[in-house]
């Protein structure tokens, strides 16, 4: 158990306390501060209080921290799209709806444990025991290629490699509206946004630097099909940028209008092409996946 104090500064007071509490402890979700405030681990000025009291110039809160304890994650014979694997690198072909490592909500039947199935133990343990061998990642309803690092080498070599921005990745797309120019960059910085915790957003004032490139493949009468060069790899980079200049991806229910095509699951969106130099032999690797049949028989009816 670690408790955190935390005092009320008068730009803030008025404000509910699990709002304060959401803004100030960013790493924890709004209604676990709520489970906390009526489990009695929350106190203000020594007393027990409610989610929704609003709070006072110095204020002075005390919030214990329960530790959390790592579940335990299984190997799950789980089919797997295999584009590439040698002793060093798995590349995965994601399918749509499948989540990439576990978190509360989805402890079973991600890749993770699809990945610790069959590579039977020999994965990096960089990154702990709820992502091992994962390096990066790519959205729920994101289809495409992915790589996962067997070894603390390979994983600390990819890694680098995604730090310097080195790292070759290539998506297509389907966006709302017909977009003029043949090409175009979207410099904008994203961070999280400023009032809705679980979005991102362009954002100038806390946001990194993002870079996106994008390319009309097609034109339709009400939708653009698009390829899209990253250059950084924030968070939903692609699906912000591309509602920023008003061309929201199609089916995206979060950055986007709400509407889609056929009852489509999530946005249009695959990771067609990863890129980078292979962490044992240096060489140029590049592995592509093939557009998913959704996709397809999508631009097909379009």
């Amino acid at each position: 158990m670690s408790r955190i104090y935390l005092e009320v500064e008068q730009e803030m007071a008025g404000e509910r306390l699990d709002k304060f509490l959401s803004l100030l402890l960013p790493d924890q979700s709004r209604s676990y501060l709520q489970k906390l405030i009526k489990e009695g681990l929350v106190q203000v000025n020594g007393q027990g209080s409610k989610p929704g009291a609003r709070l006072e110039a110095s204020d002075e809160i005390w919030v214990e921290l329960p530790e959390l304890i790592d579940p335990e994650i299984l190997p799950e014979d789980i089919p797997l799209d295999i584009l590439y694997e040698d002793e060093s690198l798995l590349f995965v072909n994601k399918p749509k709806g499948m989540v990439v490592h576990p978190s509360p909500g989805h402890f079973s039947g991600t890749l993770v444990n699809a990945v610790m199935y069959h590579c039977k133990g020999e994965l990096s343990g960089i990154n702990g025991i709820l992502r091992p061998g994962i390096v990066h990642r790519i959205d729920k309803d994101t289809t495409g290629v992915l790589v996962v690092c067997k070894t603390d080498q390979a994983h600390r070599a990819v890694a680098e490699q995604l730090k310097v921005h080195s790292i070759t990745r290539v998506y297509r797309a389907i966006v709302h509206g017909v977009i003029g120019d043949d090409e175009g960059t979207v410099d904008a910085p994203i961070g999280r946004h400023p009032t809705d915790r679980k979005r991102m957003a362009v954002n100038e004032k806390n946001g990194k630097r993002a870079v996106t490139h994008y390319r009309v493949l097609e034109r339709f009468g009400k939708y653009t099909y698009i390829e899209c060069r990253l250059e950084t790899g924030r968070t939903h980079q692609i699906r912000v940028h591309m509602a920023s200049i008003h061309h929201p991806l199609l089916g995206d229910t979060v950055y986007g209008p709400g509407r889609d095509k056929g009852r489509l699951e999530g946005q249009v969106l695959h990771a067609m092409t990863l890129g980078l130099k292979h962490p044992v032999t240096g060489q140029y690797l590049q592995v592509d996946a093939p557009l998913p049949a959704y996709f397809q028989e999508l631009l097909e009816k379009l």
